[in-house]
């Protein structure tokens, strides 16, 4: 009497084949993710330079809007930068109006000061003052900073390499530190900044951050773009015993 066997499918090892359409499947997806990877790869510097500058033109759309008359677009402007930017007037620029900047004293009147200064910055402006952009001063200089100095990198990419961690280190202390400290000082309350500095301080950040950063991105870009590119096939190997020629006869 012959034992039953127990079927293929019920071993602990066993696996079910994968269909072919889940093998189409798959490779159509591994392939999507290989050509994004090269896409990025050889595009990356200018959608991050489109990003940049999007991300620093579009604030100054609000008050042009609201010069046009159009109130609910440059609603959506200040909403839409709302998470990323405090926009307190006293720290933005104007357009179209008698100045391009408001200290804290020229707008004291007007401002609502029943609530925490943070409410300050729902105040947008009106005719005779203008009307502030969605970005603070300081973000202007380091995203316009980035964007200068993203162009540049896009003529030098090519010969630029990343610099000794050490280099690096001292670069980015240089470069950061003033605006920390500007910042600092102002966040606490020890002083008020200008604008100039702002402008300053944050465009030497933006700086650094192209300076230090861009070109690893550049160099991982490339690696993918050609993946053995910088491969350098091991020596041979040597024997450790010197081969002894064979006596004269």
């Amino acid at each position: 009497m012959t034992e039953k066997q127990t079927p293929a499918s019920q071993w602990p090892e066993y696996e079910a084949p994968i269909s072919p359409a889940r093998q189409s499947m798959d490779r159509r997806f591994l392939g999507a993710i290989d050509a994004f990877v090269r896409f990025f790869g050889r595009h990356w510097l200018a959608l991050v330079n489109l990003f940049t500058f999007l991300y620093v033109a579009v604030p100054a759309l609000a008050p042009l809007f609201l010069l046009a008359g159009l109130p609910g677009p440059a609603q959506m402007v200040y909403g839409l930068y709302y998470p990323l930017c405090h926009q307190l007037p006293y720290r933005s620029f104007f357009i179209g109006g008698q100045k391009l900047v408001y200290t804290y004293a020229e707008l004291w009147p007007l401002l609502d000061h029943s609530f925490p200064p943070e409410s300050h910055r729902w105040f947008i402006g009106n005719l005779e003052l203008g009307y502030k952009i969605g970005l603070c001063q300081r973000d202007v200089g380091i995203y316009g900073a980035m964007l200068l100095a993203g162009l540049v990198f896009a003529l030098v990419r090519r010969r630029y390499r990343p610099l000794d961690w050490r280099l690096m280190l001292l670069i980015a202390g240089l470069l950061t530190v003033p605006m920390a400290v500007d910042g600092t000082t102002q966040l606490f309350g020890l002083r008020e900044s200008v604008w100039q500095l702002r402008l300053f301080t944050g465009g030497l950040f933006g700086v650094a951050c192209v300076w230090l950063l861009y070109p690893y991105i550049e160099e991982g870009a490339r690696q993918a773009r050609h993946p053995h590119a910088h491969w350098v096939p091991p020596p041979p190997l040597e024997s450790s015993r010197k081969v002894e020629s064979p006596p004269d006869s």
